[in-house]
C-alpha cells in the first residue's frame, strides 16, 4: 500500500469546516461522500478491494471516499456512518470538541478519490454478515444479519 502524504491538522480544518480534505491533484468531479467503519471491519475490506481511492482513519473509524449520493437507495449497514459531504461536523456531534479530523491513511495510486461504491457495499455487507440490499422506495427496515 503506498505511503500516504503527510496532512497536518492545520491543514485539515482550513477552509474547509470539518470536511475531509482530499490531496492536491485528485480531482472530485462527481462530489464527494464519506462511509466510515469501524477500523478492524475496515482493514478487512481494504484486504479484499481491488480498487481503493482515499481513505481516512482516526482511533475508532475508517472513512472511505465514494462519489455524492452513494447513500441513494442504498441500506448501508447500521455499524456504519454516513457523511454527506465528507462533513464529520454532520455526524451528530461525533467530531464535536476534537481538534482534528482523521487522516489520510491511503492515497489511490491513480487520479481517482473514489473506492467503488458497490463493491465496498457488498464487501462491507460480506464481512458483517449482513445480506446487501437495495431499491427504490424499498421502506422494508434495515438490512438483517443473515
Amino acid at each position: 500500500m503506498p505511503e500516504a502524504p503527510s496532512l497536518g491538522a492545520a491543514s485539515l480544518w482550513r477552509g474547509h469546516r470539518g470536511r475531509l480534505r482530499l490531496p492536491d491533484g485528485l480531482p472530485a468531479r462527481l462530489g464527494y461522500d464519506a462511509v466510515g467503519m469501524p477500523t478492524d471491519i475496515g482493514r478487512r475490506v481494504m484486504k479484499c478491494l481491488p480498487r481503493i481511492g482515499c481513505v481516512f482513519a482516526d482511533d475508532q473509524r475508517w472513512w472511505w471516499i465514494v462519489p455524492s449520493g452513494s447513500n441513494i437507495d442504498v441500506a448501508w449497514p447500521l455499524f456504519t456512518s454516513y457523511a454527506v459531504g465528507a462533513r464529520m461536523t454532520d455526524l451528530s456531534g461525533e467530531y464535536s470538541g476534537r481538534s482534528r479530523l482523521p487522516r489520510l491513511i491511503h492515497h489511490p495510486q491513480d487520479d481517482s478519490p473514489y473506492t467503488p461504491p458497490i463493491p465496498l457495499y457488498f464487501m462491507t455487507c460480506h464481512i458483517a454478515g449482513i445480506q446487501p440490499r437495495w431499491s427504490p422506495g424499498d421502506a422494508s427496515g434495515p438490512p438483517q444479519a443473515i
